[in-house]
């Protein structure tokens, strides 16, 4: 008898088990599958927007571009090719919210460096400036993987264009030349499609920790369609 209810309660505990997999599994898949809003400029603070996007409501990505990176060799679009990615615009010689926006851009950098699917780009808006020897002092001083992140400079208008027309982050600077500009603080994150799919305030670590957090939501819609 005290056999026949020891193996009735193994039995028990068993079942017990099974229906509360069966329930957990239940339950995740009723749960709203976690997705990732893509940013058109009418949803941007005008401010960051070239006039001439203000009311684009759809079909938003980020325009074909030529540069060239801290070692010297030109980067298009086709570097970024079916990739995630982060960017950014600086200048080198910003004392103010460049060194934090590097600093944490170099800790992104190190939680992603296994991560082929995913880079960064930094875009100067002093090109006149920032050289490509320039570029590439600061890249060694920073610490930047050549791999993982492009530190980019080229033709002022281009980069003015790509910051306003594509990745609407950067305001007008109003009393200089009409390709003067201010960057601001904003991380860009963008999809295989060259898409928007959130911005973040690169000197503040919480807005980081969101990043990182969208950034595994984007990549596991890739992995789980």
């Amino acid at each position: 008898m005290q056999s026949f209810f020891s193996k009735f309660k193994f039995f028990g505990a068993v079942l017990l088990g099974l229906s509360a997999v069966i329930i957990y599994l239940f339950y995740n898949a009723l749960q709203p599958k976690k997705t990732l809003p893509v940013f058109q400029p009418s949803m941007v603070n005008q401010e960051l927007v070239d006039s001439t996007l203000h009311y684009k409501k759809k079909y938003h990505t980020i325009n074909d571009f030529e540069l060239i990176n801290q070692n010297g060799e030109v980067v298009t679009q086709a570097n970024y090719q079916d990739k995630i990615y982060i960017a950014d615009f600086f200048f080198t010689t910003c004392p103010t919210i460049c060194p934090i926006m590097t600093k944490n851009m170099v800790e992104i950098q190190n939680s992603i460096k296994d991560n082929s699917d995913v880079l960064l780009l930094s875009h100067s808006v002093t090109p006149d400036i920032d050289s490509v020897a320039q570029l590439k002092k600061y890249a060694l001083e920073k610490g930047v993987i050549d791999s993982k992140w492009n530190l980019v400079t080229g033709d002022k208008r281009q980069i003015y264009e790509l910051a306003r027309k594509s990745y609407l982050a950067v305001k007008t600077d109003g009393d200089g030349g009409p390709y003067d500009m201010i960057h601001t603080e904003n991380f860009i994150l963008v999809d295989k499609e060259r898409r928007i799919r959130g911005f973040y305030d690169g000197t503040n670590k919480k807005d980081v920790e969101k990043l990182l957090n969208d950034l595994k939501i984007l990549k596991d819609s890739y992995n789980n369609p």
